[in-house]
C-alpha cells in the first residue's frame, strides 16, 4: 500500500494530470502486491472501467446540453423567468437562480451552466446596478445545482464506479436536494436584495408572460422526456438520452431556427472532447479502484472513522468535512473517482444507507465548484464578470453558508434523499 500512496502524493504534488496519477499509483500498488503477474490485470481493469452500457448516456447528455446552448435556449428561459420575478426587488438575481434550476434538467454540468447563463445574466446585472462580484457569485453558486437535479453526468459516473446503486435511484434521489439548494439560494438572494436595495425590473404584461412561457415550453419539455421516460420505466437511461439529443436538434432547427449545421458540428466537437476526459478518468479510476479493493484500504478507513466517534451523525459530518477539504484542491469528477472507491465501502460497512450517502457525497463534492482555490464555476463566473477571483470568493460566502445548512439537513434527514426513490 505504501508505494501506491507515495506515487499518488508525489505525482499529484508535481501537477501530474489526475488520470495519470490514478493509473500510476494503481500500477505501483499492484506491482508491490504481486509483482509482474499483477500488471497483466491493469489493461483488463481499464477496459472494464469504460465498457459499461450505461456510459453510452454520457456523450448523449453532453451533446444535448451543447445543442441547447448553441440553439439559444438560455434567452428563452431567462425571458420566461424574468416574467415570473420581474416586479420583485433584485429580480435578476432570482431569475439567475431559477434559470439554473430549469437548466439543471437539461445540462447536468455546472461549468456549462455558468458559461451559458453567465454570459447573458452577468453583463445585464452589472448594467442594472448589481455589484459585479455579486453577479459572479450568484451565477456560480446557482450553477452547481446542475449536476444534482437530473440528468447528471456526475451521477452516471458514480453509478458506473460503484454498481451497488442504480442511476435511476440516483436521479430520483437528487430531485429534492437540488430543489432545497435552490430554495436556500433564493432565500439568501431575497435577503441581500432587500438589504442592498437592488433594483426591480418592470412588470411583465400578462400576455407577454404567456407568450414567454409558450416560447420556452418546447425546451422545458426536455427534462420531462428524460426523467419521465426513465422513472416510468418506458425507456432506459441510454434510450432517453439519445431521444433527448434528437429532440434538441429538432426544436433547435425547426422551432427556434437558431441551430445551424455549423453549431451542430461545434456541439459534436465539444462532446467528443469532454467525453474523452470523462472516459479517461473512468478507465484509470478502475485501476485505482481495483487496488483499493484488494489492499483493504476501505476497511482501514471504516475503522479510523469509528475510532473518532460512534455517533452516526458525527461520522457523516467528519466525512463531509473531509470531502470539502478534498474539493478545495480537486475538481468534482477527479475527486469523485479518487475518493468514492475508498469512502463508499467504508460507510456501507458502518451501516449507512448507500443511496443517502451517495447523494450527500455528490452534493458536497459539487459545492467544491465554488470552493477556492480550485472552484471552477466561481473562477469562470469571475472571468465573465471581469472581477478579481478574490472578490468573487468574498461575495459567495453568504451563499456558501446556505449550502452548509443544506448539507446538515441532508445528513440529518436521509428521507430527503431516499423518499422519491422509495416510491419507485
Amino acid at each position: 500500500m505504501t508505494p501506491a500512496i507515495v506515487v499518488f502524493v508525489l505525482l499529484l504534488f508535481i501537477g501530474t494530470p489526475v488520470a495519470v496519477v490514478m493509473a500510476m499509483s494503481g500500477l505501483a500498488g499492484g506491482f508491490a502486491m504481486g509483482g509482474e503477474r499483477m500488471l497483466g490485470i491493469i489493461a483488463d481493469r481499464m477496459f472494464s472501467g469504460v465498457s459499461g452500457f450505461l456510459l453510452i448516456a454520457v456523450p448523449y447528455f453532453i451533446f444535448t446540453a451543447e445543442l441547447m446552448n448553441q440553439g439559444g435556449l438560455t434567452h428563452k428561459l431567462i425571458a420566461f423567468n424574468n416574467a415570473l420575478f420581474g416586479r420583485v426587488r433584485g429580480s435578476l438575481s432570482h431569475v439567475n437562480i431559477s434559470v439554473s434550476v430549469f437548466f439543471a434538467g437539461l445540462t447536468g454540468a455546472a461549468v456549462t451552466d455558468t458559461v451559458a447563463i453567465g454570459k447573458i445574466m452577468i453583463p445585464e446585472m452589472k448594467k442594472q446596478g448589481y455589484d459585479a462580484e455579486y453577479a459572479a457569485a450568484v451565477t456560480a453558486c446557482s450553477s452547481i445545482i446542475g449536476p444534482i437535479i437530473p440528468p447528471s453526468v456526475v451521477m452516471v459516473v458514480y453509478a458506473t464506479l460503484l454498481r451497488d446503486i442504480s442511476v435511476i435511484d440516483l436521479f430520483a434521489g437528487g430531485i429534492i436536494p437540488g430543489l432545497i439548494m435552490a430554495l436556500a439560494l433564493l432565500g439568501v438572494s431575497f435577503f441581500l436584495a432587500w438589504k442592498r436595495n437592488y433594483p426591480k425590473a418592470a412588470p411583465t404584461p400578462f400576455k407577454a408572460a404567456i407568450f414567454a412561457f409558450l416560447v420556452a415550453l418546447p425546451a422545458m419539455v426536455v427534462p420531462l422526456i428524460i426523467l419521465g421516460g426513465i422513472l416510468s420505466g418506458l425507456t432506459t437511461i441510454t434510450e432517453a438520452s439519445g431521444f433527448a439529443a434528437v429532440y434538441a436538434i429538432v426544436i433547435g432547427v425547426v422551432f427556434y431556427r437558431n441551430l445551424t449545421w455549423r453549431k451542430i458540428w461545434d456541439s459534436l466537437v465539444t462532446t467528443v472532447r469532454f467525453s474523452g476526459v470523462v472516459f479517461f478518468l473512468l478507465a484509470t479510476s478502475a485501476v485505482l479502484g481495483w487496488f483499493v479493493t484488494r489492499s483493504g484500504i476501505a476497511r482501514d478507513a471504516a475503522s479510523m472513522i469509528t475510532t473518532v466517534s460512534d455517533a452516526a451523525f458525527v461520522q457523516l459530518m467528519l466525512v463531509c468535512l473531509l470531502l470539502i477539504v478534498i474539493g478545495t484542491v480537486m475538481d468534482v469528477l477527479p475527486a469523485l473517482v479518487v475518493i468514492a472507491p475508498v469512502l463508499v465501502p467504508a460507510m456501507i460497512q458502518l451501516g449507512f444507507d448507500p443511496l443517502h450517502f451517495a447523494i450527500l457525497m455528490i452534493v458536497v463534492l459539487n459545492i467544491s465548484n465554488v470552493t477556492p482555490p480550485v472552484g471552477m464555476t466561481l473562477m469562470t463566473a469571475a472571468r465573465i464578470a471581469e472581477v478579481p477571483y478574490e472578490r468573487a470568493i468574498v461575495a459567495s460566502l453568504p451563499f456558501y453558508v446556505s449550502f452548509l445548512v443544506v448539507i446538515v439537513l441532508l445528513a440529518a434527514f436521509p428521507a430527503l434523499s431516499t423518499w422519491i426513490p422509495s416510491l419507485l
